[in-house]
């Protein structure tokens, strides 16, 4: 039985985590085929592949006319975005970024010799499908000191970067070790560190640790006793359900147990078989927090960087409040006048968050 705890957070765990990524519409790379799209090198994060790719579609406008962009301009933005700074910290790096992410990177083009300044989208932020997301397991990433490796369990990719890292744990605590999903918190946190692979989370948006029955979140350098626990307001058990029991089609499952010892797919065969499964806490946070438009809520308007304390994200409280404000100052009554309310906040509830 030596390898039973291993067994247990395969199959507790992770297979159902990447089964319901692919029910939400994420892309499965096995270990291999991640490994090529960065070039089959260890040090490298970053899908250069993908996001080459993703490049290449995009295009500026000038004197009302449509270009591509110059292989120059796609190399720039690949090499700018695959040196983050980590000379000045983890915290500093991952700013620089999101700032990227969220504003785009200028480029110089030459139109019939004329030099001009477009700055080029990473991220479609308005069109989620127009996007490229993929999942891997086992993603190995040297140290940086060039010796070993560390290998979180699920990593995320939007356009070939990677936005969420999973660690997925077995679920029996050992009574005396506390909670195992406490476990993949201090996981990430060490996996954080200078001496460990901070290039891998200078792009994290999103930190999960999940046990098979339920799951904390976090971001960047969030101590472990913030990360949090959601509660979905917006999307029904029902819908929940739905997704949980998405059938996949042959391809799809082939694909994600392809590299995996044949008895991996006959379980899970097996488990479909025997009914409609019961939606866990893990798969609530990963449907709340990994669909594709709640993914890039959370990382557009739900996250902040506080100078004293740092990277910030939004917990479930704050971000349905906010949505339910908007909504509210949306609507108008029968005479044009706007309806007032009230957010109501418990002493330490991110109150100063909320508003900003």
């Amino acid at each position: 039985m030596a390898n039973a705890p291993k067994f247990q957070e395969e199959y507790a765990a992770k297979i159902p985590a990447m089964t319901l990524l692919a029910g939400l519409g994420w892309s499965f790379l096995s270990p291999q085929e991640a490994l090529t799209k960065r070039g089959g090198k260890q040090d490298q994060v970053v899908l250069r592949e993908v996001l080459r790719n993703v490049l290449s579609k995009r295009t500026f406008h000038y004197a009302g006319k449509t270009y591509p962009l110059s292989e120059n301009s796609i190399d720039n933005i690949i090499s700018h975005l695959c040196s983050p700074a980590l000379n000045e910290g983890l915290r500093h790096a991952n700013e620089a970024i999101y700032n990227h992410l969220m504003y785009g990177i200028p480029v110089t083009e030459f139109v019939d010799g004329k030099k001009v300044t477009p700055t080029v989208s990473i991220i479609d932020w308005q069109n989620p499908d127009n996007n490229q997301f993929h999942f891997t397991e086992e993603y190995t990433v040297t140290r940086a000191g060039g010796f070993d490796s560390r290998r979180p369990d699920l990593v995320c990719f939007v356009n070939g970067l990677p936005l969420v890292v999973i660690e997925a744990k077995r679920p029996d605590g050992n009574s005396q070790k506390g909670p195992t999903i406490n476990e993949g918190i201090s996981q990430s946190l060490r996996n954080q560190r200078p001496d460990e692979v901070p290039h891998l989370f200078a792009y994290s948006q999103l930190l999960l640790s999940v046990n098979g029955i339920d799951g904390r979140y976090g971001t960047v350098e969030t101590p472990e006793k913030f990360w949090a626990a959601w509660k979905e307001e917006d999307i029904s058990d029902a819908e929940m359900l739905a997704l949980k029991n998405k059938a996949l089609d042959d391809a799809t499952l082939q694909h994600l147990f392809d590299h995996r010892d044949k008895r991996d797919l006959s379980w899970y065969q097996n488990l479909i078989a025997g009914g409609e499964l019961m939606v866990t806490g893990q798969d609530k946070l990963l449907i709340s927090l990994l669909s594709k438009e709640r993914l890039f809520d959370m990382i557009r308007y739900f996250t902040i960087f506080d100078k004293k304390i740092g990277k910030i994200v939004g917990r479930y409280q704050q971000v349905f409040g906010i949505k339910r404000l908007l909504e509210r100052i949306q609507k108008r009554n029968s005479k044009g006048g706007r309806e007032g309310g009230v957010i109501w906040h418990t002493t330490g509830s991110g109150k100063s968050f909320t508003m900003v």
